[in-house]
């Protein structure tokens, strides 16, 4: 099995596509927020920084995120596959990202690029509505996917909210963060011909068929 790095503007469903290859084929998600948060946790040095940082919605250094996703790749349920998620977002990142992998004798793997408009995104961004009981997703901007009864949960009759980032404002500006700073990195893994793309504006079950089939060629 091969490795797998997800690339994906926001709202393209990189998360839920992810889980759907964790279901699967039982890969670890390495997830950089998750690693940081689960260290922001510990009563330590590092720990405390990492917390700190995170609460005043700075980032942390880069070398610190460099050594804390080296430790976690080199555990043994990596040893076989994992997808990495959240990192790299920059060229720099990257070139790290493959000193780390040649370090622990990995190679790239696949490394699937989310295509996806902008017009889209928009629609799903600032439709989104999740479920406050079950965590249901639903979008009141695309009739396939919208609640029944307004603002109320199709699965449990949970009133539905919508997150503060949703917002257009709040998109635009990741969106763009988006362009500058991660759409680099596409043509850096064109480069080294491991990159493979995939439709985004299709169904999820659609999308997640042409991953399934980069994954098991």
């Amino acid at each position: 099995m091969k490795n797998i790095m997800f690339i994906a503007p926001p709202a393209a469903g990189k998360g839920t596509q992810a889980e759907l290859v964790v279901q699967k084929y039982g890969l670890p998600h390495i997830s950089t927020g998750d690693i940081l948060r689960e260290i922001s946790k510990e009563d330590s040095e590092l720990g405390n920084y990492v917390f700190e940082t995170l609460a005043s919605g700075k980032l942390v250094k880069d070398e610190i995120t460099y050594q804390l996703i080296e430790n976690r790749l080199a555990k043994d349920d990596c040893k076989n596959g994992y997808i990495i998620d959240g990192f790299p977002r920059n060229i720099e990142q990257a070139i790290e990202y493959d000193k780390i992998i040649k370090k622990l004798g990995y190679d790239i793997g696949n490394v699937i690029l989310i295509n996806i408009d902008e017009k889209t995104l928009e629609k799903r961004i600032t439709g989104r509505r999740i479920c406050e009981n079950c965590k249901a997703i639903y979008n009141i901007n695309d009739e396939a996917s919208s609640p029944k009864v307004e603002s109320i949960c199709d699965n449990c009759g949970g009133k539905l909210y919508q997150r503060n980032d949703d917002n257009l404002e709040s998109f635009k500006t990741r969106y763009q963060m988006y362009k500058e700073k991660t759409e680099p990195i596409i043509e850096y893994y064109r480069d080294k011909k491991v990159l493979k793309e995939v439709n985004g504006e299709d169904t999820v079950e659609n999308v997640f068929k042409k991953i399934d089939k980069i994954i098991s060629e």
